[in-house]
């Protein structure tokens, strides 16, 4: 798997999203909606989910293994250091 382009959107209001991203995989596949969310003094990333009948929100796209969600959230958390430093022009990777 190659994540081959990153936009990243840094969110201006109140509430825990800092920052919105999308994803292309191999040039072929999107994932949108994946969050920057700062919470109880951490910085995490949180995939697409909707909520369901019971009120709990699911994921509806996310890594199977360890190293896939690793390789993903340090890319993310590369492309929001720049928004934060006002470095990022939403290129390519």
């Amino acid at each position: 798997m190659n994540i081959t382009s990153v936009n990243m959107k840094k969110v201006e209001t109140e509430g825990r999203v800092r920052a919105l991203a999308s994803i292309t995989i191999d040039d072929s596949f999107a994932i949108h909606d994946i969050k920057v969310v700062e919470s109880n003094g951490r910085t995490f990333v949180a995939m697409p989910s909707k909520r369901n009948a019971n009120g709990e929100f699911k994921d509806i796209a996310h890594p199977i293994n360890n190293e896939t969600r690793a390789k993903l959230e340090e890319i993310i958390f590369e492309k929001y250091k720049e928004i934060q430093k006002g470095k990022y022009d939403n290129n390519k990777r």
